[in-house]
């Protein structure tokens, strides 16, 4: 049986989803003082780019981004001694003491890769908050975590697939529900 795969945002609804986003979390933290985004690996980093753009356009102000590879942190993945698992690079080039961390990911889902997200920026300082951005909650908790901002809510069976396509990775931009 083939796959069908159903247009949930386009890219302006993507677009539109983050500006909103990046509305919440300025309102939220009262401004930029002390808010720093990190992405998580892959496409939660262009997110948090683009969001870091959109906070420039707004307040006119920089806010740092860091980049997050959780793969060493995931629970889900297992590996023999004879299997090495790629590493990408963690790249938070700024000290995360006191600050305002938003943890920034494409799908929300079971939240084991959130909770790995804390847990490695938890290793590298202690902020004095961790909130969670992502584009997609599709529902199916394993853990008790949820978003702090939500692009666009989802629900799904767990036999479904959200997909997201950035033009930075994937050279279009959408998102779809994939059925089947």
């Amino acid at each position: 049986m083939a796959k069908e795969e159903i247009l949930i945002m386009d890219a302006a609804t993507m677009q539109r989803s983050l500006t909103r986003v990046t509305h919440e979390i300025l309102e939220r933290n009262g401004g930029t003082e002390n808010l720093i985004l990190v992405g998580i690996r892959t496409r939660g980093i262009y997110l948090a780019e683009r969001i870091a753009q959109n906070i420039k356009k707004f307040e006119n102000v920089a806010v740092p981004v860091g980049e997050l590879d959780i793969t060493l942190y995931r629970d889900d993945q297992h590996f023999t001694k004879e299997q090495e698992p790629v590493l990408n690079n963690t790249n938070i080039p700024f000290s995360i003491e006191g600050k305002n961390v938003v943890l920034v990911d494409d799908v929300l889902f079971t939240a084991r890769t959130i909770r790995a997200g804390m847990d490695a920026i938890m290793d590298i300082g202690r902020p004095k908050r961790i909130t969670v951005a992502v584009l997609v909650d599709r529902g199916h908790r394993e853990l008790p975590i949820k978003a702090d901002y939500v692009g666009k809510n989802i629900p799904t069976s767990t036999s479904e697939q959200i997909s997201v396509r950035i033009t930075e990775v994937d050279e279009q931009e959408k998102v779809t529900l994939i059925k089947g």
